[in-house]
């Protein structure tokens, strides 16, 4: 879990002294956009695009599951890194990534910026032609699946319409900070106190979604949208990794029946379980993160049936 400085790796956890033990991310670095009509610089074409991502990832997991519904798996390629991040980071398996080259993610950094500074991270989007990185942000990666690429892909599916823009923005805000950054909050605060103010804040998170979704049978209404599979990436790993690993062990998604039922539709949802390997996860979460797992055992279970019947047609 390492960074660059200057352009140079280093092997290095998250310094949290200043911060009074809280675990703060990093912003994302290169947010170029890709548009449809190309006025960005970066126009939407088939096969020059390439996306990496680790399996583990619940942020890369987002652009994974949006490429796949899109229907944009012949468009753009893909590359997924090794499940264990060692010291030299995230790296590919065998010869390195086949269409790059690079054996260790860091040196695509460099590549696109010789004197990189900060944390190299998942997903990444790569352009084949100019040999750069277009956007490491993901939330502004699966907005470019889901529309500029429209011309390649499924028109007709769209998980973010510009009437619902606002509603989904306010959602996504919420359960950025409570909920999908909220178990790392958890899982890498060094201080009893800011342990115990993101877990309050994480359940109490979980809470109100519980509520919502009691009377409805998604984040926005009955519209399956944008916001539903940002909270699924979370939650398809909260019960294997989140609630252990990172102590967010006041409740686990099982325990809460209109989320466990919300996370087994989405799960269900076609295509979507081929995008989610508990391997790679728990691999991941486990043998990574030897600060917090110093043995580097991966536990057996839990057992989740996430193929169940889900019950939520009730909710229209």
């Amino acid at each position: 879990m390492g960074l660059l400085i200057d352009g140079v790796w280093h092997d290095r956890w998250y310094d949290t002294e200043k911060s009074g033990g809280r675990f703060e991310r990093q912003p994302s670095r290169f947010r170029d956009r890709i548009t449809a009509d190309g006025s960005s610089g970066f126009p939407a074409e088939a096969g020059r695009y390439h996306l990496i991502v680790s399996l583990a990832c619940p942020w890369a997991h987002r652009t994974l599951i949006i490429r796949r519904l899109k229907k944009l798996e012949e468009v753009i390629s893909l590359a997924v890194v090794d499940p264990i991040m060692g010291d030299e980071g995230w790296v590919f398996a065998g010869e390195g990534e086949p269409v790059t080259g690079v054996r260790r993610l860091y040196e695509l950094y460099t590549l696109a910026c010789p004197d990189y500074s900060g944390r190299v991270t998942v997903p990444l989007l790569w352009d084949r032609k100019t040999g750069t990185i277009v956007n490491n942000e993901s939330s502004e990666i699966i907005r470019f699946f889901n529309r500029e690429f429209d011309a390649f892909g499924e028109r007709s599916v769209d998980f973010c319409p510009p009437e619902l823009l606002a509603v989904i923005d306010r959602i996504n805000a919420f359960v950025y900070e409570r909920i999908n950054n909220g178990v790392y909050r958890c899982g890498f605060a060094t201080t009893q106190q800011a342990y115990e103010e993101a877990c309050r804040q994480l359940f109490a998170a979980l809470d109100q979604i519980e509520e919502l979704l009691s009377r409805q049978r998604y984040l926005v209404g009955n519209r399956l949208t944008e916001a539903d599979w940002r909270l699924f990436t979370t939650l398809v790993r909260f019960d294997a990794v989140y609630y252990g690993h990172f102590k967010c062990n006041l409740r686990r998604i099982a325990d809460y029946p209109h989320l466990f039922g919300y996370l087994r539709e989405l799960y269900q949802w076609p295509g979507v379980a081929d995008t989610v390997d508990f391997a790679h996860i728990k691999q991941h979460y486990y043998r990574s993160h030897r600060q917090i797992n110093p043995t580097g055992i991966v536990p057996l279970g839990p057992v989740l049936d996430l193929t169940a019947p889900h019950g939520r047609d009730r909710l229209g």
